[in-house]
């Protein structure tokens, strides 16, 4: 078993079953002309992400790290009329980017990103009552992956999806002597969710054309 062959099966899959579109498409492609770096999800767990935002019924959701506007884009597509999405981005760059290819989709009205640390955004968040989100994507800095955790948790209500990206680290989250910040931080992450009395959780490990990694869902089930 090979990252080639990982990637061949990705692309039948995002062939067959996921079929992207110009709007998507240009996301993709301005975030590698400007440098942003190769992280965004990829097509087959974009579609995921809407189709678990449809599974809920989300009409508020919440994505921690925007990047160039791609996983936004998959979920934002998800919402009934009158629903809305708030994306957080640290860095200037990323945000500017994301919000015109947001525009060239013609999501601008439903999609509100703002720039800042997320955990210096999340409690003005909290003060405004936006709340509670039905979907909350956490995709960004992976040491404060857990402060992020709680901070959904409070956004959430019960029968909220929190869904984490980038949790096994190439199998790494399971090296208990790891010295690796980003791994030392999903290691905290599963720890709390597994300690965490409101919610069930589980993470299923993927290969394909990003790579070996693979992801967490925690549904709440009570305040």
């Amino acid at each position: 078993m090979t990252e080639d062959l990982w990637s061949k099966v990705d692309a039948y899959i995002a062939e067959q079953l996921v079929k992207t579109d110009s709007a998507l498409d240009r996301a993709l492609e301005t975030s590698a002309a400007a440098g942003l770096p190769a992280i965004n999800v990829s097509p087959n767990h974009g579609k995921l992400l809407h189709i678990l935002a449809r599974l809920v019924n989300a009409r508020a959701i919440l994505e921690i790290g925007t990047l160039g506007g791609y996983s936004t884009i998959w979920m934002a597509r998800a919402l009934p009329p009158g629903g809305r999405l708030i994306t957080l981005e640290f860095e200037p760059k990323h945000a500017e980017l994301a919000k015109a290819n947001i525009a060239h989709a013609g999501l601008s009205n439903v999609v509100d990103v703002r720039l800042g640390m997320a955990l210096e955004t999340l409690p003005g968040i909290a003060a405004e009552n936006t709340g509670p989100f039905d979907l909350i994507f956490i995709d960004a800095d992976k040491v404060s992956t857990a402060d992020y955790f709680q901070w959904a948790l409070k956004l959430a209500r019960v029968g909220s999806l929190i869904v984490v990206d980038n949790v096994i680290r190439k199998g790494e989250v399971a090296n208990a002597t790891t010295d690796d910040p980003a791994v030392k931080g999903m290691r905290r992450f599963v720890e709390m969710a597994a300690a965490e009395p409101r919610v069930i959780a589980t993470a299923i490990q993927t290969v394909g054309g990003k790579g070996y990694d693979g992801f967490s869902i925690a549904l709440v089930t009570s305040k």
